[in-house]
């Protein structure tokens, strides 16, 4: 069964880009380059042709999942996030009981988690402690560092 890809609008049209850039500047690119190779005789030790071809299956298993992901895309649609519990698409504030730290974070699919700026994937062990949580809720996960604990303070779409 195919699972369904989680993404904002403006993560769907970062894959987007993504997808028409290798499709339109690297794949010629690269096809360019083997080319060039070709040219310079004898492929079976033609070290430059065989650097270009692994390059050539990289660009193209990029296209071929960033495919597959926009085509399973689901659009988290900010009208519909419902605020009462954390979700996705939603930010969240909490309080990291073991720091006394306020953080906030914005739940988002794997796609586009990016933990440095705040964006917490919802299969990530904190995304999972996260979602469903309402405000006041103590939540904790297992990570790296050992038990984190936070408290759910505040809710917005």
């Amino acid at each position: 069964m195919e699972q369904e890809v989680y993404v904002t609008e403006a993560g769907l049209k970062q894959l987007k880009e993504r997808l028409d850039f290798l499709k339109k500047v690297r794949r010629p690119e690269v096809s360019e380059k083997i080319g060039i190779a070709r040219d310079y005789g004898d492929l079976s030790e033609n070290a430059e042709y065989v650097a270009a071809k692994d390059e050539q299956g990289q660009v193209e298993g990029e296209i071929a999942e960033l495919e597959e992901k926009v085509r399973l895309a689901k659009v988290i649609n900010k009208k519909n996030i419902d605020t009462s519990k954390v979700s996705l698409g939603c930010s969240v504030k909490v309080l990291d009981t073991s720091f006394n730290e306020e953080l906030e974070y914005k739940i988002v699919g794997s796609t586009e988690s990016d933990p440095a700026n705040g964006l917490l994937s919802n299969q990530s062990p904190a995304g999972k402690a996260l979602l469903g949580g309402k405000v006041g809720d103590v939540v904790s996960y297992k990570s790296g560092a050992g038990m984190i604990t936070m408290k759910i303070l505040k809710i917005r779409a």
